[in-house]
């Protein structure tokens, strides 16, 4: 039996839309669909065809984060193996910030922990009114830190302090107050929000646009090198608390659907 790819790639038309098709669990992502990505990021990225980069999600998600069969797994793994498995996930996320192709995220629906990574890494983020976002970790005794530079970069300091602590949910409209997509439309206008910024890019110089991103990125943080290490000094922390006794302890009651022991305190 062949199992079915958790992405889709189409190129039409100098846009290449890649679809997190796994609509049955809110488009989590495991370590095949990251890899996925990952292949599929590179290899756009070598197609002359390909002008502009569009990311969405199949059915009613962008993203729910994590896959719950992939959490349960990596909570019983070993500190080494998910340090691994980790820096897997910020190579990614890595992959798709400095991708040299501009990117668009289409936020079709919700976007939570690691889906949040996904939009902040993208160049320009539409999102449908009726997405939610949220970054959940701290609930489960985790912290976001494999994708917090990029959503750093995008909402700044001091909204990230308060959404990383808090682990509260906010809407599209909210996302787009603090910088984290650049407009909410109302569903059915989603697909000409796009399509609007797609024709923009295509209208721009290839060489320019690419330029222009790197320039940004080049001011923003004149160091590389510092930035992939602090990728893997978040690895190494979000590894590290996997298999603490806090979150194991906070993976642990949300897969009984408990309230963590924490909450008694």
């Amino acid at each position: 039996m062949v199992s079915e790819s958790p992405l889709n790639v189409r190129t039409v038309a100098g846009v290449a839309t890649l679809t997190l098709d796994r609509p049955k669990i809110h488009n989590a992502f495991d370590d095949l669909l990251i890899d996925a990505l990952i292949d599929a990021l590179r290899a756009v990225e070598e197609d002359d065809a390909v002008r502009v980069v569009v990311l969405t999600g199949a059915g009613a998600s962008f993203s729910a984060g994590a896959d719950l069969n992939w959490m349960k797994r990596m909570a019983q793994a070993s500190e080494k193996e998910n340090r691994k498995d980790a820096r897997q996930l910020a190579k990614l996320m890595r992959v798709l910030n400095h991708l040299d192709k501009p990117t668009i995220a289409r936020v079709n629906g919700s976007a939570l922990g690691g889906g949040v990574g996904l939009v902040a890494c993208c160049d320009i983020a539409i999102a449908a009114n009726e997405a939610r976002f949220g970054l959940t970790e701290t609930r489960l005794g985790l912290v976001p830190a494999v994708i917090s530079p990029y959503v750093i970069d995008a909402i700044g300091a001091r909204q990230a302090r308060r959404l990383f602590l808090t682990a509260q949910v906010f809407d599209a409209a909210e996302a787009a107050r603090i910088g984290l997509v650049h407009a909410a439309v109302p569903a059915v206008e989603l697909d000409a929000a796009v399509d609007a910024e797609v024709e923009r890019l295509k209208a721009a110089g290839p060489i320019a646009v690419l330029e222009a991103k790197r320039l940004v990125q080049r001011i923003q943080h004149p160091d590389s090198k510092q930035r992939r290490a602090l990728d893997e000094a978040n690895a190494d922390l979000i590894a590290a608390l996997r298999v603490s006794k806090e979150g194991q302890e906070g993976l642990k009651a949300f897969f009984e659907k408990r309230p963590a022991a924490w909450l008694a305190q």
